[in-house]
């Protein structure tokens, strides 16, 4: 993942002119190429081959524009996002006496929502009807990601994915690209093995709501350049690197890609990202990767099982643009076969809240290049290993400076011996914060995380 950019134009430059030779591309009257195309029943007529040095300008003007945007949106005081959050969950749980989640048991009673996210649209039998309102429950750094809400529905009709460079509407990757918002949904269940890295662009959601989705066995999803994504209830796993080649990335653009790495979820230099009620596990690298300057972003409500490097933000100690990064991580459920990386995380700002940590096998929660880490009503249950206990790791640390680095543990649940090293100076209170509210305590996580991952949502029933 590191200097991916980099990398990416050397390629380019080396290889585009062959690549023009051999690949046959149809060009597009210049009208047509910047008019928005029908959402189905016609192909997307290819704009002409730029030249090499237009190619790299081109990637460097994206790049450029893209952390112009990041930068726009970070929160000047991170502080009060963690405030605004926890206060959300005292809400929610405000008169609840529901019982707790038995682990291992399939839950057939009524439907129960108890943090604040899945309150907001799970317990309505018209959610389907609703589909939208969903926009409208995001909560943390991702607070303002609003999807394709602006936009039309989409309806996948076909699990195909057999053209990177014409994509055949109907197909999830002829939806993502339209240079509009998009509500996008699936016609009935479907197992998609893509062919190369899915390129979402901005201003889209992608809702398996009603549908049992499972994205597997080929390429995975790549945020780049990007913003105001919502993907939600759908399954990602056994996903493998792909060799690269030429794949549109965009409505009006068809870019040489490398070689990727294999995560789950990569999000490069984009931001307002929520991810939201996915189950994933054993991605050939990352299960969710966040690097180069991406920021405001929400990853709640997913259930990790059997993968090694969960999730990883910031990909480089010479990358000090993530110190823009601001990441909320809450409700989800880290579950068996885990070994590390829930996250990792580098420079940025971090709130890691109300997660139940039920396995790992080295460490839960490690950093490098001083992020701030702001764990708050986690429940955490150490592995059995007596060398495993610690749930913080500090990476590539020198003498005596990670001390002065903010890592802060507060109503966490530590069980079976887990626990934190703290570091750095406690949360002070912001002068235009009015309070800084204490999230719930650890003993809370079981009923917030009861229902992390994927729900099989059924059209007139709650879900």
């Amino acid at each position: 993942m590191e200097l991916k950019i980099s990398l990416l134009l050397a390629i380019i430059a080396i290889i585009m002119p062959t690549l023009q030779g051999q690949v046959k591309i149809a060009s597009a009257p210049q009208d047509q190429a910047n008019t928005a195309p029908p959402l189905q029943g016609q192909a997307m007529a290819m704009p002409p081959p730029r030249e090499v040095s237009d190619e790299l300008e081109w990637w460097k003007l994206q790049h450029k524009k893209a952390y112009e945007s990041s930068v726009s949106v970070v929160h000047p005081e991170p502080e009060e996002e963690v405030s605004n959050f926890n206060q959300d969950v005292h809400l929610a749980l405000d008169g609840s006496n529901s019982t707790r989640r038995g682990l291992g048991k399939k839950y057939k009673g009524e439907c129960q929502a108890q943090n604040p996210i899945d309150k907001c649209w799970r317990c309505r039998a018209n959610w389907a009807k609703e589909r939208k309102k969903l926009a409208k429950c995001v909560r943390g750094f991702g607070r303002n990601t609003t999807g394709g809400l602006a936009g039309d529905f989409y309806v996948v009709t076909d699990p195909s994915d057999n053209d990177l460079v014409n994509p055949v509407p109907g197909t999830l990757r002829f939806g993502v690209l339209q240079p509009r918002p998009l509500w996008i949904t699936f016609a009935h269940d479907m197992n998609i093995k893509l062919k190369g890295e899915l390129l979402v662009t901005s201003d889209k959601t992608i809702d398996g709501r009603g549908a049992t989705v499972h994205i597997a066995n080929g390429s995975g999803i790549s945020i780049q350049f990007a913003h105001n994504i919502i993907i939600h209830n759908i399954r990602i796993h056994d996903i493998v690197p792909a060799s690269g080649g030429m794949i549109k990335d965009t409505w009006d653009h068809v870019g040489l890609r490398g070689a990727d790495d294999g995560d789950g979820i990569s999000i490069f230099t984009s931001h307002n990202i929520w991810i939201d009620h996915l189950s994933m596990w054993n991605c050939k690298d990352g299960l969710i990767d966040a690097v180069s300057a991406s920021t405001a972003i929400t990853v709640s409500n997913c259930h990790f099982t059997r993968h090694n490097d969960v999730m990883l933000f910031g990909a480089s100690d010479k990358d000090p643009r993530d110190e823009i990064m601001q990441a909320t991580i809450a409700f989800n459920h880290f579950g068996k076969g885990l070994i590390q990386r829930m996250p990792r995380c580098r420079f940025g700002f971090f709130h890691v809240v109300n997660n139940d940590y039920t396995h790992w096998e080295m460490y839960a929660i490690g950093g490098t290049s001083h992020p701030t880490i702001i764990s708050q009503g986690n429940r955490f249950i150490a592995p059995p290993d007596p060398k495993a206990k610690q749930i913080t790791n500090r990476n590539n640390v020198v003498g005596e400076d990670w001390r002065s680095w903010t890592w802060r543990s507060e109503d966490d649940l530590m069980l079976n011996g887990a626990y934190f090293i703290e570091s750095g100076a406690p949360l002070k209170k912001k002068p235009s914060s009015k309070y800084l509210i204490k999230a719930k305590p650890g003993s809370y996580v079981r009923r917030l995380t009861r229902f992390a991952g994927f729900l099989r949502c059924t059209e007139g029933k709650k879900c």
